[in-house]
C-alpha cells in the first residue's frame, strides 16, 4: 500500500492511495492542474485512479472533484449530505455513488470503510483503507473525537490525524471571536492536544506512522504539533507533517511497515 499526501491545510486538502496497481483519491481540494502535478511530485506517474471518494463538502476537501471525476471518467462516492451540498461545485458528473457513514466498498485487494465524524458540514465521514497487512486511518476535519472514532481508527498501522491548531495560538490570535469559537467547537477542528490525546487512544505496537494534516497557517507550527504528539507517543513512531505547498513523496506501507 503506498499513500500520497498531495496537500493538506485549510487552502487544500488531497490525498492517494495505491496498492497492487489499483489507486483511489480522497478528497480533491486543489485544482485539477495542480493535484495531476502532485501526483507526479509524489510518485504516481502512470496509474489510473478508479474512484474519488469525498469527506465533506467544504471547498478545500471537494473544489476540484468535479474535474477529476471528468478528466479521469471516474465515479464519485460521498454521502447523500455531502453530494447535496456540494453538487453546485461538482458539476456534470457521470456517476455518483451516493452511500451511508458504515458502508464498505472493495478496490482489488483492498478495501475503503466510511465512519462519521463531528465537524460543521451535512454528513461528514471519515476514511479507514484495509489490505493484507495494514490498516491506515484518515481523519482530517473533525472538533472532537468519540467512541466510534477511535473504534473506527484502532488497529490502523498508519494514521493521518488532524492536528489543526494550537489552543494559545488561536485564543490569542487576530482572528473574529465568531471564528475561534467555530474552530475551538466540538463540530470545528482538532487542537494539537485533543489529537495527540485521540492518537494516545489508538496507539499500539504496530502503529508505524502519524501524517500530521490540516495544520492551520495562522495557528500552528509543525514543531508544536509533533512535541504534541511525542507526549503520548513513543519515539518509534515515525511522524510526518502534511503541507500545503508541496506533495510528500509516496509512503510505502506494505507489510504494515513504514519502508
Amino acid at each position: 500500500m503506498r499513500l500520497g499526501v498531495l496537500a493538506s491545510g485549510s487552502r487544500g486538502n488531497a490525498f492517494a492511495v495505491e496498492h497492487d496497481g489499483v489507486m483511489i483519491f480522497i478528497d480533491a481540494g486543489l485544482s485539477g492542474k495542480v493535484h495531476a502535478s502532485r501526483l507526479v511530485d509524489s510518485g504516481f506517474s502512470g496509474i489510473n485512479p478508479q474512484a474519488l471518494f469525498v469527506s465533506h463538502e467544504h471547498s478545500d476537501h471537494v473544489k476540484g472533484a468535479g474535474v477529476l471525476s471528468r478528466k479521469w471518467g471516474i465515479p464519485v462516492f460521498a454521502t447523500e449530505g455531502t453530494l447535496s451540498a456540494s453538487r453546485h461545485r461538482l458539476g456534470k458528473i457521470q456517476e455518483i455513488n451516493v452511500f451511508p457513514n458504515g458502508a464498505s466498498f472493495d478496490f482489488g485487494a483492498y478495501s475503503i470503510s466510511a465512519f462519521s465524524v463531528a465537524h460543521d458540514a451535512a454528513d461528514p465521514s471519515g476514511y479507514v483503507i484495509e489490505w493484507d497487512s495494514g490498516r491506515l486511518g484518515i481523519a482530517t476535519d473533525l472538533g472532537q473525537s468519540s467512541p466510534l472514532v477511535k473504534e473506527s481508527l484502532s488497529g490502523c498501522t498508519a494514521l493521518v490525524l488532524e492536528f489543526n491548531h494550537d489552543e494559545d495560538m488561536l485564543w490569542e490570535g487576530n482572528y473574529p471571536w465568531s471564528l475561534k469559537q467555530r474552530i475551538a467547537s466540538t463540530t470545528g477542528h482538532l487542537s494539537n492536544q485533543a489529537a495527540a490525546e485521540l492518537l494516545g487512544s489508538v496507539s499500539h505496537k504496530n502503529l508505524e506512522v502519524c501524517v500530521l494534516a490540516h495544520l492551520s497557517q495562522e495557528n500552528n507550527l509543525p514543531s508544536l504539533a509533533e512535541n504534541a504528539l511525542r507526549k503520548v507517543a513513543g519515539e518509534s513512531l515515525k511522524i510526518l507533517t502534511g503541507m500545503q505547498d508541496m506533495a510528500l513523496p509516496a509512503l510505502d506501507l506494505q507489510g504494515g511497515r513504514l519502508h
